[in-house]
């Protein structure tokens, strides 16, 4: 598996219209045959916050995720809303292992 984890840092008032489109996006990146999870969280104490945790099955993954249609919706309507630039954290996992995941 290939984990990423997005940190995304939104405006105040833009926190509801991010959440609806992240919403939509990973509700349909969960139909890619490619990925295996795709979880919106937001912080609890700062809730402008948030980060897309996105397992894929394989390091290609990512890659196909990006050309889908509803990927590219998501990136530009959420451009606007974050107060700085996206980033992400690449991870690998130990724990489950892939024969585990099916």
């Amino acid at each position: 598996m290939f984990i990423v984890h997005v940190i995304v840092h939104v405006k105040p008032e833009m926190i509801e219209a991010f959440k609806n489109a992240t919403v939509e996006n990973a509700g349909n990146s969960v139909k890619e045959p490619g990925i295996g999870r795709f979880d919106v969280i937001q912080q609890q104490d700062d809730p402008t916050r948030f980060v897309l945790v996105e397992v894929y099955r394989t390091p290609d993954d990512p890659g196909e995720h990006k050309k889908t249609a509803h990927y590219q919706k998501w990136r530009d309507t959420v451009a606007g809303m974050m107060v700085e630039p996206r980033t992400s954290i690449k991870y690998a996992n130990i724990f489950p292992d892939d024969h585990e995941w099916g």
